[in-house]
């Protein structure tokens, strides 16, 4: 007789992002394991290829040179969005902070824009990742889709999700909602 999943679920075990925090310090997790804490399970995350790196290192540039007067970059780094949710998005703007949240993680009234950039994780960051930043209130995201090149934006959270989205091609131009005079060509974001 074969046991199926599919009829019921196993209980699970959410861990909270200081038992995730306790895990590393206890040597189960390591520097080396590219891992985030998404509604309390250790997810793991896809190899960063050379298309995606990249892009996270354009973007990275484009935004320090552009908005780093008024926003501080932070590039594939923890976001404290709950108890049992610290994603690690690509790159957020943060409103500046004289220590550069060295006393704590960012937490959604501190991001003015999160950014994922997707090539093989595409599905998981726009029914997953994106929802969830929504649901935190987290005002503005931007997916990146390497596969259609394009740039898709989220704004107006609600816990249902984001009520504005709108997805932008290589011709035309994007500005954060917190610096509207300051647009970037989605074929400069793209590359």
């Amino acid at each position: 007789m074969t046991l199926q999943l599919t009829t019921w679920r196993l209980p699970t075990r959410r861990f909270t992002v200081s038992e995730y925090y306790r895990m590393a310090e206890a040597g189960i997790l390591t520097e080396d394991d590219r891992v985030e804490l998404i509604e309390g399970e250790i997810i793991q995350m896809s190899p960063i290829g050379r298309l995606h790196a990249g892009t996270v290192d354009r973007l990275n540039h484009l935004f320090v040179v552009r908005l780093g007067d008024v926003a501080q970059v932070r590039v594939q780094n923890p976001l404290h969005l709950d108890e049992y949710t610290e994603p690690q998005p690509d790159l957020a703007l943060l409103v500046p902070r004289p220590d550069f949240y060295s006393s704590g993680h960012p937490s959604a009234p501190d991001v003015l824009l999160v950014i994922e950039v997707a090539d093989s994780s595409i599905d998981f960051d726009r029914e997953v990742k994106i929802p969830l930043y929504a649901q935190r209130g987290v005002s503005e995201a931007w997916l990146v889709d390497l596969n259609a090149g394009t740039v898709t934006t989220f704004r107006d959270p609600a816990p249902e999700g984001y009520r504005t989205i709108v997805t932008l091609r290589g011709g035309e131009s994007i500005a954060a909602q917190a610096f509207p005079g300051r647009e970037f060509a989605v074929a400069e974001i793209l590359g």
